[in-house]
């Protein structure tokens, strides 16, 4: 602890200084981040390192096991967090991200290592559907393999969840939201991104367009134009 007591030290001294007009600017005109991130609590993820960003760009909500859970059944912390990004601090882009070697996804498919933490299992049960996923499509896999896959699939599984917060459904019917569902490779330092059209993660590469799990554009199911069509 000390050690990191002395890095605070080291901030005031000699990166703050370098940095003073953007903290005077952001605290005089307020935060505008870009995207809303929501991570793995695991202290080998850091979103703001993987993003390259600046103070004031990206607001950031961590987690185990990067969960969102479904509106209807908790009011908590991820809800209000994402309450709060996206009708208050209006951001356009909403990403979860998983990574390899999560503990969380780990206990999820051995859930005998959770005897002794009541809370951590009952918080992964809103990650159920991706071990029901992974049972009835994955038998086959080594144990590395099934490990990688139900992050994967736990990542599908919460972008699914957060659809159901009403201030994210309204975004997507408006237009206004862009779902990005991650995948952090520690080892290599990759990122995949969710492919919404063909459902697979792909990497995200310098001479390709990113692949997102649901682009922004008006959703407005009882429209005239929708009618119409039918």
């Amino acid at each position: 602890m000390n050690e990191l007591i002395g890095r605070v030290l080291d901030f005031r001294r000699d990166v703050f200084p370098i940095r003073s007009d953007l903290y005077e600017r952001l605290a005089t005109d307020g935060q505008s981040p870009k995207a809303l991130m929501i991570s793995c609590a695991d202290s080998r993820v850091v979103p703001e390192e993987i993003l390259r960003a600046q103070p004031g760009e990206v607001f950031v909500c961590r987690n185990a096991g990067n969960i969102v859970p479904p509106f209807a059944q908790a009011l908590g912390g991820v809800t209000s967090t994402v309450e709060y990004a996206v009708v208050a601090l209006g951001v356009r882009d909403i990403i979860v991200c998983g990574h390899s070697d999560c503990g969380a996804m780990k206990a999820l498919i051995n859930p005998e290592l959770l005897a002794d933490m009541p809370n951590v299992a009952a918080w992964l049960r809103h990650s159920l559907a991706a071990r029901q996923v992974l049972d009835g499509g994955y038998a086959d896999l080594s144990p590395q393999e099934k490990h990688r896959a139900a992050a994967l699939e736990n990542v599908v599984v919460q972008l699914t969840h957060l659809r159901t917060h009403p201030s994210v459904a309204a975004g997507i019917a408006r237009g206004e939201l862009t779902l990005h569902g991650w995948y952090f490779d520690i080892h290599a330092g990759e990122v995949l991104a969710l492919d919404g059209d063909t459902g697979h993660f792909r990497p995200i590469e310098h001479d390709r367009p990113v692949p997102v799990a649901l682009a922004a554009a008006p959703r407005w199911a009882a429209s005239p134009q929708a009618e119409a069509a039918e």
